[in-house]
């Protein structure tokens, strides 16, 4: 017999099935939940056991679902009892009968149990794409922050909140901690904050926070959650397998109101970019995943693919704006993120299929991400001595098992834009020094893409540059870079690209939206300082409202 798939184990053992059932027969030990119904726990009693045969079940309370369980509605018995969570195997009722006012139906004796042992202890984790909501309240002072679970106990829960919720925490007044699940369901408690950390890069604060002697209703219901998030977490881990349910609390109720996540609060620059911050959002879950679970998630890689392809279909010139746009994310997501935009629209006007084009932007959506097996200390180093550059340059095949679930990805594509997109014409790149003829058409556009979009954003060893300085670069590099590529770039992109910061003649500055068939400006945004662009920009200028601010003179360089 297989140990269930979701954390449970099976109790088979006479006596100890005996005595917890026991245990469930107190009143309030025991609840009835559906097989494929909402997860809801249901009040029942268990009124008798007689070992081997049958267990005697006491459903007044719930009258209204004695025709479906005569019919043969399928259930599970669920209870606690001295921090061991328990549950039957699936049972049928067999016979019901009034006695003295009490409906009593009798079902087969359960020859096995499963268990959770120390749940008090055990925090269920939410897998790549299972998203939970949290609303955190500060009743004293009014104040409001939105985060995301990230794993729940019954004694308390981790919730990822924005760095601007630090002021929250500082206070040891209870809060509020109100979790917010895809098909609607509110679970409403009180905690306390008692540790957090805090990633700079990321802009979040990771908190930990204490439930304050949750009632027994309260406990009922978190057990519920708990368990539900495992029973998910179990079927994603096992790819959808038809032997478990998909819960119902993680499917999203279209009448249920926007969801409720840390993104989904953030002031953008534009429209767009909020969007495109949802696949920012997953490309970050899975940059934290893969050092604990090293294989890509098939699913949400193809899925958040699919949202960047709708994006562009949608409005190209608003999608490259807003890959400029993500300051507040990591540098690796803001990265593979603009590589995958540039990318796409390149293989797009080359016409190429739509489904190479969904395989070149799920690669390079993710084609540094092998940088997640390195240490920090790589990763964040000003400056790298032989033996540190040697590390850096595993990253790629450290990376290249991870892709062994996504056998719908073409590994024609998957050379070309992760494994060879750092090669280099003359044999200088790696990993494995691959030069000229060697080399295919895809995979020398992606390196020039992958190495100009590195250049526009800083890193610990330099600051950003100007467009005009890595093309002159770039262009004077000619055994390393393919210059037919290169041009293309040029002449796709233009010489101030979307998302440029533009000083004007009259001193004005401007972001770039928009570019005509000549590649001068046709639409701008006005700002008044050179940061990244954020929801505090100005007018938006199109056409000849363009003109008045006269000729374009120079790309300002911001730091990002």
């Amino acid at each position: 017999m297989k140990e269930p798939q979701d954390g449970y184990t099976r109790v088979q053992k006479p006596s100890e099935i005996e005595s917890l059932l026991g245990q469930l027969s107190e009143p309030g030990g025991a609840s009835l939940v559906l097989e494929e119904g909402d997860g809801k726990a249901l009040p029942v009693l268990v009124a008798e056991q007689l070992f081997g045969d049958h267990l005697l079940l006491d459903i007044s309370a719930i009258r209204e679902l004695a025709g479906p369980l005569k019919r043969g509605r399928p259930f599970r018995l669920i209870g606690e009892t001295q921090g061991v969570m328990l549950r039957t195997p699936v049972l049928i009722i067999k016979s019901c009968q009034n006695q003295q006012g009490r409906l009593r139906c009798r079902c087969d004796y359960p020859f096995y149990l499963e268990v959770l042992q120390r749940r008090q202890f055990f925090r269920a984790k939410l897998r790549l794409g299972m998203e939970v909501g949290a609303i955190i309240r500060d009743l004293k002072d009014a104040a409001t922050s939105q985060g995301d679970l990230k794993n729940l106990s019954l004694d308390g829960c981790m919730v990822e909140m924005p760095t601007s919720s630090a002021n929250m925490l500082a206070s040891s007044q209870p809060l509020e901690i109100e979790l917010c699940f895809p098909d609607g369901t509110r679970f409403v408690i009180q905690g306390t904050a008692r540790h957090y950390n805090t990633d700079l890069e990321r802009q979040v604060i990771c908190v930990g926070f204490q439930f304050i002697t949750p009632t027994v209703e309260e406990e009922r219901q978190l057990w519920l959650l708990v368990r539900e998030i495992e029973r998910e977490s179990a079927r994603q881990s096992a790819g959808g397998s038809e032997g478990l349910l998909r819960s119902l609390l993680f499917q999203t109720d279209p009448k249920a109101p926007p969801p409720v996540a840390r993104r989904n609060v953030q002031r953008y620059a534009t429209p767009m970019t909020k969007r495109l911050a949802r696949v920012a959002g997953y490309l970050d879950a899975q940059l934290l995943e893969l050092p604990s679970d090293p294989k890509l998630d098939s699913v949400q890689l193809s899925r958040h693919a699919d949202r960047l392809l709708l994006l562009y279909e949608e409005d190209r010139e608003a999608l490259l704006f807003a890959a400029r746009c993500l300051a507040q994310e990591a540098g690796l997501v803001r990265h593979c993120l603009a590589v995958a935009v540039q990318l796409l629209d390149l293989a797009a006007l080359s016409k190429m299929p739509r489904d190479a084009c969904k395989a070149v932007v799920a690669c390079a959506m993710v084609h540094d991400f092998g940088k997640a097996f390195l240490p920090d200390s790589i990763r964040s180093a000003p400056q790298l001595d032989a033996e540190q550059r040697a590390l850096l340059h595993t990253h790629v095949a450290q990376f290249k098992p991870s892709f062994e679930n996504c056998q719908w990805l073409s590994r024609t594509v998957l050379k070309s834009v992760v494994m060879e997109i750092n090669e280099r014409l003359d044999g200088s790149g790696y990993p494995l020094g691959l030069s000229g003829d060697q080399l295919g058409e895809l995979s020398r556009l992606a390196m020039v893409v992958d190495v100009i979009n590195a250049m526009r954003w800083d890193r610990p060893d330099r600051p950003a540059w100007s467009i005009g300085q890595i093309y002159a670069q770039l262009l004077g590099q000619p055994k390393r870079f393919d210059r037919r590529w290169l041009q293309r770039y040029i002449n796709v992109f233009g010489r101030l690209p979307i998302g440029s910061l533009v000083r004007f003649e009259t001193g004005q500055l401007a972001w770039i939206q928009r570019l005509d068939t000549k590649g001068q400006p046709l639409q701008v945004q006005l700002t008044d300082a050179a940061k990244p662009p954020d929801d505090g920009l100005g007018e938006v200028l199109r056409d000849k409202a363009v003109l008045h601010l006269g000729k374009p003179l120079e790309e300002v360089v911001v730091p990002f």
